[in-house]
């Protein structure tokens, strides 16, 4: 049996020895880099605690508004008017300025929407009222809506009736919050920042380092050597995971609606994808100036166009097959599907199938390609 091999009585597989070995000492590598371990556990929760706090749901969003204030007593007495009928609405903050202060107001964004009146021909408070003007930004959906919003209010003050009746349904359901939308995005770009910036700095500093002709010099194969990288990713894998997902749950009450095993069966395929990446890219730099130039050129495009901090349906219709063809997009899309929408696995095939096609070409060019010095 060439295959095996006895030792003070214990019996081991020379295949599998070597892969252990050196899937621990990448274990150890991690483990000694305070910097490795804040970037992996500590700055997500970070970014979570930070975006969760600036996003959470405080009820109905305040409008702010000006309402300009001109010399003309007419003009005076139509502002009072509107301040008084706005500041009855709690949902309206309204301020008065005079026509110096417009601009700067708006610019700035203190405010989002200008009320003012024509008073030109204006002969009484009446008539000025029924002459309004509304300044805002049309290219900004918070001051279209404030126009809808103050219309609305001025309106019905002056005494416009509705012709329908109108009944508002509030829908206020688990996962339809921002909070619901970020955690499982995190969890994507955690597991592909980990995957990627941790095996290719790796690699490449053992590059630089001259450690890979010790390695070649060894009875190791060139899979033993990237698999260990990719095992030692597989072992945090749990840990990072669980320490986003449990942080949402306790701070943010965010929960998982689906199965918590296929949560894990997704995490695990898009570990594996980001590790087969990051090994690619590792396999030709001989610097690291080279090997982080080409880990921001492959992972920016996924910072922003795969849907981690806003859905990438936001983009044109155009650009969406190549975005739904990234691997960071497949999985923060199945993530989202289990965590929040309590989907089976079996609704995420298309995704699964994109992220393991990703895996799998990339771990074997990443073999032919691979240098050793």
């Amino acid at each position: 049996m060439k295959d095996l091999w006895f030792f003070k009585g214990k019996i081991s597989f020379q295949w599998v020895n070597p892969l252990w070995e050196l899937t621990l000492t990448r274990i150890r590598e991690f483990v000694r880099e305070p910097e490795a371990v804040f970037w992996v556990f500590v700055f997500p929760v970070l970014l979570a605690m930070v975006l969760g706090v600036a996003f959470r749901n405080t009820g109905t969003e305040q409008v702010f508004v000006a309402i300009e204030v001109q010399s003309q007593a007419e003009s005076r007495l139509a502002s009072n008017q509107m301040m008084e009928w706005l500041s009855q609405d709690p949902n309206i903050h309204a301020i008065q300025l005079p026509p110096k202060e417009i601009s700067r107001a708006l610019q700035s964004g203190r405010v989002s929407l200008v009320v003012s009146t024509r008073t030109e021909g204006a002969s009484s408070q009446k008539d000025a009222l029924g002459k309004l003007v509304y300044q805002y930004d049309a290219s900004q959906l918070k001051s279209r809506t404030a126009r809808l919003i103050v219309d609305d209010v001025l309106q019905r003050a002056m005494g416009r009736e509705n012709v329908a009746q109108v009944i508002d349904k509030r829908f206020d359901q688990s996962g339809s919050r921002y909070i619901d939308f970020l955690i499982p995005g995190l969890v994507g770009l955690n597991l592909m920042g980990s995957g990627m910036w941790g095996l290719g700095f790796a690699v490449v500093q053992a590059r630089t380092r001259k450690l890979m002709k010790l390695f070649v010099a060894t009875p190791m194969r060139k899979t033993h050597f990237l698999f260990s990288f990719i095992f030692s990713r597989l072992l945090f894998l749990i840990l990072e995971v669980i320490v986003v997902i449990s942080f949402g749950w306790v701070i943010f009450d965010v929960s998982i609606r689906g199965s918590v095993l296929t949560v894990g069966l997704i995490s695990l395929v898009g570990s594996l994808t980001f590790a087969g990446l990051g090994l690619l890219v590792a396999a030709r730099p001989v610097t690291i100036e080279g090997v982080s130039g080409l880990m921001n050129l492959v992972m920016l495009p996924m910072w922003l166009l795969s849907g981690t901090f806003f859905s990438s349906e936001k983009f044109p219709d155009l650009m969406q097959p190549v975005i739904q063809a990234l691997p960071l997009t497949a999985l923060n899309n199945a993530l989202r599907g289990v965590i929040n929408e309590g989907l089976p696995l079996n609704s995420h095939l298309s995704e699964l199938g994109i992220m393991l096609i990703w895996a799998s070409i990339s771990f074997l060019v990443a073999l032919r390609w691979f240098r050793w010095q």
